[in-house]
C-alpha cells in the first residue's frame, strides 16, 4: 500500500474540486456550466469511485498487518508544544466506507442528470452533491478526531443546503428552507457532544490523533488505556449524543421525517446511504473507547433499541413514501447502533448491515424518485396503485429492496440483519430477552410497514386516472442506477457472508467478532426471525391490497401518534422550544429593564449634573473673577485649618 499511498488525498481532492468549479466556474466566466456542468460533477465523483476501487483492490491484496496505513500530510497546526498533524487513516474500516460512499454516491450522479434534467440550478445541485462526497470522504479517512471534526460539519453544511435546495420558486418553498434549518440545529446539538468528547479526549491523553488513541490497529498499545472508567464513560456518551445527531437516532431524530424536502437524489445519497451512517462509523471507529465503558455501551444498546422500534412504528402509519422510507432508515440504522453498543460481538455486523443497507435504500429511495417521476411529483401512496404494471423496471428493482430489508433469504438484508439479531440474545440476565425481543419485534413491524409501502404503490388497483395522472417507466439513466443497486440488493450479503469473508477483512479494524452462543439456539432464532417477518409481510398486504381509502381513516390514538411521528415534535416544543423561548424572553426583559434602563438612567444623571453645572456659566467677566476669589479664600481657608489642625496634634 505505501506505494500507492501518496494517490489517496486525490479521493477528496476530486470531488472537492468538482464542487469548486461548479461554484466558482460562473464568476470565472464559464457560463456553459449552467447547461454541461453536471457532468463535471459526475466526472469527480466517478474519479473518486475509480481512485477508491483501485486502492480497495490494492489493499485486499495486502496481509492484514499492513492493512493499516496512515499517511502524514502536513503539519497542520503548531503553537507552542501544540502540534496537529493533518494526515488520512487507510484502513478495512475506512475503505469499505470509501467504496460505498463513491460507489453508490456515482450512481446517484448518474441518476440525478435526468432526475433534474429540468431544474434552472442543476449546475449549483451536481456541486453540492460534490461537497457533500467529498466532506464524507473526508469523514471516514481522517486520521484524528479533529479532521474527521471538518469532515463532520462538511456533510451537515451539504446536507442543509440540500435539503432546502427548493427554497425558492416553489410553493412549499418555505417548508424546505424550515426543514433544512431543523436539519442543521438538531445536528449542531449532536456535534456539542463530539466536541466535548475531543476535548475530554485531549484533556486527558494529551492526543486527538487515532494512532495514538488506538495504536496502529484496535486493541494494541495506546493511549485510550489510560483512561479510568468514568472518564471514558463520559467520553463514551459523548460521543453517543453526536452519533444520534447526524444518525437520527432517539432522542435527536426528529429532523429526518421533515429533511425528505429536498430532491429525491438527496434523500437516497445522504439519508440512506451515507451521511446517517456517519454516527455508526464514528461509534465503531471508537471501538475502544467504548470498550473501556460498559455503562456508555449499554446506553447505545438501548439507543438503538429504542429508535429500530420508533422508526418501525413511525413507518407503519406514513403515506408519503419518502417519509415512510426515512423512518425505515431510522429504523435500520437503530439496529446499527444496538450492535455497535454489544463491542467485539457486534461491530463488524453493524458496518456489514450499514454496507448492504446502503445498496437495497439507496434503491428503494431511487425507486421513489422514479415513481414521482412518473406520477407528478406526488408522494401519497393512497393515490398509487398498480404501478408495475406500467413501471415494471422500476417495481422490479423495489422489490429486490423490500426482500431484503425483510431479510429474506438468500437477499441481502438476511444475512446482516440476522446477524445483528442473534448477537443481540447474547449475554446473561434480562439484557438478550429484552434487546433481542426488541430486535425480533422491530424486524416484525419492518416487513408491515415495507409491505404496505409494495402494495400501496405497485399492486391491487389503480387509485388513479387518465389523463390526470401519465404513469410511465423512468429514462434509461435514472432506471439502470436502480437496477445496478438491485443487483447489490439480491447478492451482495450472501458474498460477502461467505466464509467471513467481510467480518474477516474488517479485524484490523474492529477486531475480531467475539463469537457468543445466544441464549435461543441459532436455528430457533433463524425460524422465528423468518416466521415474524412473514406474519409481518402477511398482514401488510392482505390489509392494503384492495380496500386502500383515498383519505386517510382517523385510526386508533397509536395509528394518529404515529403518523405525527409520535410526538416528537410536540415533545421538544414542550421541553426544549418553549422553556428556551421563555428564557430568551426573561433575558430580553432583563435586557431591557435593567441593563439598557440602568445606562439611561446613569447618562441622564451625568445630563442632570450636567445641566446643573452649566448654570454658572454666565458668560460676565466679573461673576467669573468673584468666583475665582472665593475659590481662593475656601483653598486659603482649607490650608489654614490644616495647618492648625497639624500645630495642635504636634503640641
Amino acid at each position: 500500500m505505501n506505494d500507492v499511498i501518496g494517490y489517496a488525498p486525490w479521493l477528496v481532492g476530486a470531488p472537492l474540486l468538482g464542487a469548486a468549479i461548479l461554484l466558482l466556474g460562473p464568476v470565472l466566466g464559464l457560463k456553459w456550466l449552467d447547461r454541461w456542468g453536471h457532468w463535471i460533477g459526475v466526472l469527480a465523483s466517478s474519479t473518486s469511485a475509480v481512485l477508491g476501487g483501485w486502492l480497495l483492490f490494492r489493499m485486499i491484496g495486502t496481509p492484514a498487518d499492513e492493512r493499516v496505513v496512515d499517511h502524514h500530510l502536513w503539519t497542520w497546526l503548531s503553537a507552542g508544544g501544540l502540534e496537529v498533524d493533518l494526515g488520512l487513516r487507510l484502513d478495512p474500516l475506512s475503505m469499505t466506507f470509501v467504496g460505498l460512499v463513491t460507489f453508490v454516491g456515482t450512481l446517484i450522479h448518474f441518476y440525478s442528470v435526468e432526475y433534474m434534467a429540468h431544474d434552472p440550478h442543476r449546475r449549483r445541485f451536481f456541486a453540492y452533491l460534490n461537497l457533500f462526497v467529498a466532506a464524507m470522504l473526508l469523514l471516514v479517512l481522517a486520521d484524528s478526531y479533529l479532521l474527521l471534526f471538518v469532515g463532520w460539519e462538511g456533510v451537515g453544511l451539504a446536507s442543509y443546503l440540500l435539503i432546502g435546495f427548493w427554497d425558492t420558486q416553489r410553493a412549499n418553498a418555505r417548508e424546505n428552507a424550515v426543514a433544512a434549518k431543523k436539519a442543521f440545529v438538531m445536528n449542531r446539538v449532536g456535534d456539542m457532544g463530539l466536541i466535548a468528547a475531543m476535548a475530554l479526549l485531549f484533556a486527558n491523553t494529551g492526543a486527538l490523533d487515532f494512532g495514538t488513541l488506538f495504536g496502529s490497529g484496535h486493541g494494541g498499545e495506546a493511549a485510550i488505556g489510560s483512561l479510568n472508567e468514568a472518564t471514558a464513560t463520559a467520553v463514551g456518551l459523548c460521543l453517543l449524543l453526536g452519533a444520534c445527531g447526524k444518525s437520527a437516532q432517539f432522542p435527536l431524530q426528529a429532523w429526518l421525517g421533515d429533511a425528505m424536502a429536498g430532491p429525491t437524489p438527496v434523500s437516497a445519497l445522504i439519508h440512506a446511504a451515507t451521511m446517517v451512517t456517519a454516527g455508526v462509523y464514528l461509534l465503531v471507529r471508537s471501538g475502544p473507547v467504548l470498550d473501556a465503558a460498559p455503562t456508555a455501551q449499554l446506553v447505545v444498546v438501548i439507543i438503538g433499541s429504542i429508535t429500530l422500534l420508533f422508526g418501525a412504528i413511525v413507518g407503519t402509519a406514513k403515506d408519503d413514501i419518502k417519509k415512510a422510507l426515512a423512518a425505515s432508515t431510522m429504523s435500520q440504522i437503530g439496529y446499527m447502533m444496538l450492535a455497535a453498543g454489544l463491542g467485539t460481538v457486534g461491530y463488524a455486523f453493524a458496518i456489514f448491515h450499514l454496507l448492504t443497507h446502503g445498496f437495497f435504500k439507496a434503491g428503494l429511495f431511487l425507486g421513489a424518485g422514479s415513481v414521482m417521476h412518473g406520477m407528478k411529483d406526488e408522494v401519497d401512496m393512497r393515490g398509487f396503485g398498480a404501478l408495475s404494471r406500467v413501471m415494471p423496471l422500476t417495481a422490479w428493482s423495489m422489490m429486490f429492496g423490500w426482500l431484503a430489508i425483510l431479510g429474506i433469504p438468500p437477499f441481502s438484508g438476511f444475512w446482516s440483519k440476522d446477524k445483528i439479531i442473534e448477537a443481540a440474545f447474547t449475554g446473561e440476565g434480562w439484557q438478550p430477552w429484552v434487546f433481542g425481543g426488541a430486535a425480533l419485534l422491530g424486524a416484525g413491524i419492518t416487513a408491515f410497514y415495507m409491505t404496505r409501502l409494495m402494495t400501496m404503490t405497485f399492486w391491487g388497483r389503480p387509485r388513479w386516472t387518465e389523463p390526470e395522472y401519465h404513469p410511465h417507466e423512468s429514462p434509461a439513466l435514472m432506471v439502470w442506477p436502480q437496477v445496478i443497486l438491485a443487483v447489490g440488493s439480491i447478492a451482495l450479503g450472501g458474498v460477502l457472508a461467505f466464509g467471513d469473508i467481510f467480518t474477516t477483512w474488517l479485524e484490523p479494524s474492529v477486531g475480531h467478532a467475539e463469537h457468543h452462543a445466544p441464549v435461543l439456539p441459532v436455528p430457533v432464532l433463524m425460524a422465528a426471525t423468518i416466521a415474524v417477518v412473514l406474519v409481518g409481510a402477511f398482514v401488510g398486504y392482505a390489509m392494503y391490497r384492495r380496500n386502500v381509502p383515498a383519505v386517510a381513516p382517523r385510526g386508533s390514538f397509536l395509528t394518529r401518534a404515529a403518523r405525527n411521528d409520535l410526538y416528537q415534535d410536540a415533545a421538544n416544543e414542550a421541553l426544549v422550544v418553549r422553556p428556551g423561548e421563555g428564557l430568551t424572553a426573561v433575558l430580553v426583559t432583563g435586557d431591557r429593564n435593567v441593563i439598557d434602563q440602568g445606562w439611561n438612567a446613569l447618562a441622564q444623571a451625568v445630563a442632570s449634573i450636567g445641566a446643573l453645572l452649566r448654570k454658572a456659566q454666565t458668560g460676565y467677566v466679573r461673576a467669573y473673577a468673584a468666583s475665582m476669589a472665593a475659590g481662593v479664600l475656601i483653598i486659603g481657608a482649607v490650608v489654614v485649618l490644616v495647618a492648625t489642625v497639624g500645630q495642635t496634634a504636634g503640641a
